[in-house]
């Protein structure tokens, strides 16, 4: 078994519509794209894919990933990006975009609203100055072979060469699988937000963020 990584490249855009789904997922059955695009999961995974490739550049563009490869066949993934050029406000109009270009209308986008309120509620905000470690998900069939361990000290890495001084990560509450990995990175507890609005919409009590000096 020989892992390798690489940037993520425009026709990867199906592998990283799935690491984005399964990430805002995590353990739970139902996460932040579920919520947002309220769609059945083939259209959240249309959408999701041409996103990735919809500009300009953004937090889930297929620019800000990195993919593991094992034996040559993309296994896991995850992103980093500056929240002050690439971050969430940079999503909004390529996500607007990409809705019409696989037939959702601004009623369709819509449905999830009153749910994503709920989703806020335990939303936490940016760690100034952080590099952003985001959308972090290996095929279940490669799990447990070092992938993510790879992935994190290359996009850590990546944030450093930057010059940031700080990382973040963030998950949901008893993600115990992520947080050991992310632990393993040299990430540190920071903070956490419950609320049972979103325990109750998620199935988890809420979210937890992590730092790392770097």
């Amino acid at each position: 078994m020989k892992i390798t990584t690489r940037p993520a490249r425009p026709e990867d855009a199906p592998f990283l519509a799935w690491t984005m789904l399964a990430a805002g997922r995590s353990h739970m059955e139902r996460g932040i794209w579920d919520i947002i695009i309220s769609q059945p999961e083939d259209k959240c995974l249309e959408l999701l894919g041409t996103l990735a490739i919809t500009g300009p550049r953004h937090m889930c563009s297929y620019t800000e990933f990195i993919v593991a490869e094992v034996d040559g066949k993309p296994a896991a993934a995850l992103s980093g990006y500056d929240p002050a050029t690439n971050g969430e406000a940079t999503v909004g109009e390529p996500l607007a975009v990409a809705a019409q270009k696989v037939g959702l209308t601004e009623e369709d986008m819509a449905v999830g609203l009153a749910d994503l309120d709920k989703f806020l509620t335990c939303h936490l905000s940016d760690v100034p100055g952080a590099w952003i470690v985001e959308h972090v998900a290996t095929l279940p069939k490669f799990r447990r072979m070092g992938a993510i361990d790879t992935l994190l000290s290359e996009i850590v890495d990546k944030g450093r060469s930057l010059g940031f001084r700080l990382a973040q990560v963030s998950f949901y509450i008893d993600n115990t699988p992520g947080q050991k990995a992310y632990e393993k990175a040299g990430f540190k507890y920071h903070r956490e937000q419950r609320h049972p609005d979103f325990q109750q919409l998620i199935g988890s009590p809420g979210m937890i963020q992590l730092v790392l000096d770097l």
